[in-house]
């Protein structure tokens, strides 16, 4: 029953909301993520080598730094998905699958610049003190909709306890029982332990541990899959083609085109995408809520460089890496993902796979706890983020120790109705979040975001006036 639920959300509906309030996006912006890819790069990794002053008004100890809110939003986004989630797709959507993942980034990199824009925009602070950030901000204040608001915030919690924790503990207790025996409690030991240390010491030590942890562990698996396609170059060209060719339905022999082709390279390469980058779901805009940055341009371009490291850049090489390898992908994904890097790891392909997926599940175990805990924050304030912290801890316990098909059939259930409020603020407001067409400076953005900000004020007034005289 909850399976049929979750393949009900995630129907042809969902998908074509999230794509099409991407395109949506990308038409109104003409297409920034395309043409203005320089810019982008300059204004993300070129400010981390120039020496910033932060602003003063934003210098807490409880938020992260803006490369501590990438890693970490890099961290919840790249799991196992993105390796053994592409070699599933690669065996039922084909070749072709990879083209449409494509696709599906580069219209969620719009999907997420405009939430994180929005979000900043329509940041407001209550006179109880507690900020509001994020899709709740643009919810709230910019469709004028506390229920819409708090829904999502439930739903977020919900898919932080399921999808963003059980069902990633569950993986890596899974790996380390396969490659090392070691039994599920003591992985259930282990990640406890380690996890309730990192939330012990709130946001800004999860996020300097990821900081570190996220680019090396990165760096090792992509070296690691760039090897094995250098060792199998000779396929490359025949791979580039076999893409392109599934992906519009042709078959590899005869040239003929196949409707079922077609359908299966869509349809999987279309919903892994979005299940990989998460773009649409608003959890990109709860993690920068977190960051000690006021700019959500900024933030929003940084955003859009999570996604395209995760989609175009991890899933891509981690395609070509088992497509070039000649693999059989009529077996396990997992089998297929340890075949593949055999050229790479040798014998020991097994154990180092086990080691890097494993860490690849907690580092988005750890990220999640970020969106979970701005969703409780929001509904519960400050204890109840304490509460959220021992109770996110005992469930990573648990996914160790339990089947988790139900948990699956819900994270999926609560992930899908994530976006549905998240993509309807979106398509009403989006046309605000004005992508900039040149190198702006930081003091530049946040002139951009303070008249945002005002212009929601202004509107925000008079919707109360309206309400007031009615």
């Amino acid at each position: 029953m909850l399976e049929r639920c979750a393949s009900f959300v995630w129907g042809p509906g969902l998908m074509v909301l999230l794509l099409g309030t991407g395109l949506y996006l990308s038409v109104h912006q003409r297409f920034f993520q395309l043409t203005h890819w320089r810019m982008i790069l300059r204004r993300t990794f070129g400010q981390l080598l120039r020496h910033r002053t932060a602003d003063a008004s934003t210098q807490t100890t409880t938020r992260l730094s803006q490369f501590q809110t990438f890693s970490t939003a890099l961290a919840a986004a790249m799991g196992t998905g993105n390796i053994i989630g592409v070699a599933a797709a690669l065996a039922i959507g084909g070749a072709g699958a990879v083209f449409w993942m494509w696709i599906s980034a580069l219209l969620g990199m719009m999907l997420t610049y405009t939430e994180n824009v929005l979000g900043m925009a329509y940041a407001r602070t209550l006179p109880s003190g507690k900020e509001v950030r994020g899709p709740m901000a643009y919810l709230r204040f910019g469709l004028n909709s506390p229920l819409l608001a708090a829904v999502y915030a439930g739903l977020c919690v919900a898919a932080s306890f399921g999808m963003g924790n059980m069902a990633q503990s569950s993986a890596v207790s899974e790996l380390t029982y396969q490659a090392f025996a070691l039994p599920h409690w003591g992985t259930a030991l282990l990640v406890w332990l380690v996890l309730g240390y990192l939330l012990w010491g709130g946001m800004r030590r999860v996020g300097r541990v990821v900081q570190w942890v996220m680019p090396i562990l990165s760096g090792v698996y992509l070296l690691g899959a760039i090897w094995v396609i250098v060792r199998h170059g000779a396929q490359l060209p025949a791979v580039c083609r076999q893409i392109f060719c599934q992906a519009w339905g042709v078959e590899a022999v005869g040239g003929g085109v196949t409707g079922a082709v077609l359908r299966a390279a869509i349809r999987t390469g279309l919903r892994h995408g979005i299940f990989s980058n998460e773009a649409g779901l608003g959890s990109s805009a709860l993690v920068h809520a977190g960051g000690d940055s006021q700019d959500g341009i900024t933030q929003g371009l940084w955003s859009m460089v999570e996604v395209a490291l995760d989609t175009l850049v991890c899933c891509t090489l981690t395609a070509l890496a088992v497509l070039t390898s000649g693999v059989s992908l009529a077996q396990p994904p997992g089998k297929i993902v340890s075949e593949t890097f055999s050229s790479a790891f040798g014998a020991f392909s097994p154990g180092v796979m086990a080691v890097l997926l494993s860490m690849f599940a907690f580092c988005s175990l750890v990220g999640w706890s970020v969106c979970g805990e701005q969703a409780v924050y929001y509904l519960g304030g400050k204890r109840a983020v304490q509460g959220y912290r021992v109770l996110y801890g005992i469930a990573a316990g648990l996914g160790c120790m339990l089947s988790l098909s139900p948990v699956w059939a819900l994270s999926d259930i609560a992930n899908g109705c994530m976006a549905v409020p998240n993509l309807l603020g979106l398509l009403v407001l989006g046309r605000k979040a004005t992508a900039p067409t040149h190198l702006p400076k930081a003091d530049d953005s946040l002139a951009i975001m303070s008249k945002l900000r005002k212009k929601g004020g202004t509107e925000l007034s008079k919707k109360k006036k309206n309400q007031e005289c009615h």
